[in-house]
């Protein structure tokens, strides 16, 4: 099989093999493709962890949206004079 690869890959490639971790080119690119598979396998997680969060602020969002419909929001002013409060206390 023959891989062409950009001067700056062949030369990184070079480079790994010369730093005496790897004894051939061979070695790092099975390493290469190892870590490529693995980061693929890791993506699908990811990706299934990302959603969950997505939905799971999805849904915090709506209940703050049935709040404020129900009129049971706090005043945006009131809520930053109440941090600033806590933050710097008066003696």
């Amino acid at each position: 099989m023959n891989i062409s690869l950009t001067p700056e890959l062949e030369q990184l490639v070079k480079d790994r093999v010369s730093s005496g971790k790897y004894h051939s080119v061979s070695e790092v690119m099975g390493e290469a493709l190892r870590l490529l598979e693995e980061r693929d396998a890791c993506g699908g997680l990811r990706q299934r962890i990302r959603d969950q969060r997505l939905a799971e602020l999805k849904a915090k969002i709506q209940v703050g949206i049935e709040e404020l419909e129900r009129g049971e929001g706090i005043d945006g002013e009131e809520v930053f004079a109440e941090l600033d409060r806590r933050r710097y206390p008066t003696c």
